[in-house]
């Protein structure tokens, strides 16, 4: 499986940050055909450094940069939120021409700041943004969560294991929808706990809540899961807290987490690979080449869009029947649901 490394350089919110001008990355040889273009992206609740979504979006930026000569910036929101129209329409100000919202909290604000400026192109991941100059970068999450789910049957000791999820709403349910199928693939008898660390509509707040996370973690290892699997962004940093404490295991999301956070290296058995990096590189190449991306661009097992690491090999020895159930999916033969059925 292909492993990601991504960058952990913190930003403060609202941090207005260069990622990469002047002539040094313009003059990059690798860069394809196409007119020099000015990227201007939006970073998601935590900005850069949170070891898992967002990073994963710059290390996108970054290929972009190095493989394509563009020239680019990021901005990142207040802790709140409360700005992020605001920052897409100072990218369409000055310039910046695509402009990439990462994240479903955008959703509205990229449709607004669309309309205001058709001649730009803007991508929004994890969203259903409506506009004809709008590309909407969105994963097939449960079924990587699928594949982690049978990973943590395979594994686990006590036959109860966890989900953790930032917010509840459509998005994070697909992933405890395949997490769950999954693991009940394996054993339909197994125990899974549930926690929603914030209700729907909580402007992200539950992706920046460690504390809370480490808190539903102990309550579920206490309980006698041992393995948990997070979809919580930043918030997954109290989950492997608290699984090291506890001497169990943890799952990570979007990232290698065991790459990207390696202190807790030893706690994390496997992480579900959302591959933003591959969704946000392709998108600037295709408008450097002078295409304009439109509609949803969906990112699935079948195109390596989402998947999982093998990084301290904790679970080599079950890795063949991850590739079988991998391949079922694959071919249709199985069929995640991207919500619970339950």
């Amino acid at each position: 499986m292909r492993r990601v490394m991504m960058m952990a350089a913190v930003f403060t919110a609202g941090a207005l940050v260069l990622a990469g001008c002047g002539s040094d990355e313009g003059a990059g040889g690798g860069a394809a055909g196409g007119e020099k273009i000015k990227v201007g992206l939006a970073f998601d609740v935590g900005g850069r450094g949170d070891k898992s979504f967002n990073d994963s979006a710059a290390a996108g930026i970054e290929k972009a940069k190095k493989e394509l000569g563009v020239e680019a910036i990021e901005l990142s929101p207040k802790e709140d939120g409360s700005d992020r129209q605001d920052l897409l329409r100072k990218l369409a100000e000055q310039g910046y021409n695509p402009v990439i919202g990462v994240g479903f909290l955008y959703t509205q604000d990229v449709e607004k700041v669309a309309q205001e400026y058709p001649e730009v192109t803007f991508a929004c991941v994890d969203c259903g943004a409506k506009g004809s100059n709008v590309a909407n970068l969105v994963f097939a999450e449960e079924q990587g969560s699928f594949l982690v789910g049978a990973a943590a049957a395979l594994k686990t000791k006590t036959n109860h294991i966890g989900f953790i999820g930032g917010e509840e709403g459509a998005l994070i349910r697909k992933f405890q929808a395949g997490y769950e199928q999954g693991a009940k693939a394996v054993k339909p008898d197994i125990k899974i706990d549930v926690k929603y660390l914030a209700p729907e509509g909580s402007s992200g707040a539950g992706f920046r809540s460690p504390d809370k996370a480490k808190l539903a973690a102990q309550a579920m290892y206490q309980s006698g899961a041992d393995i948990v699997y997070h979809a919580a962004g930043q918030s997954g940093g109290g989950l492997f807290q608290a699984a090291k404490e506890a001497g169990k295991l943890a799952i990570g999301v979007d990232a290698d987490q065991a790459l990207t956070d390696p202190q807790y290296a030893d706690v994390i058995l496997t992480s579900m690979l959302k591959r933003v990096d591959v969704a946000v590189f392709e998108f600037i190449k295709a408008v450097k080449e002078g295409k304009k991306p439109t509609g949803f661009q969906k990112y699935d097992l079948k195109v390596d869009g989402v998947g999982y690491s093998t990084t301290g090999g904790k679970i080599d020895d079950v890795e063949a029947k991850l590739d079988e159930y991998k391949q079922k999916i694959v071919s249709g033969q199985i069929q995640v649901a991207d919500q619970p059925t339950s």
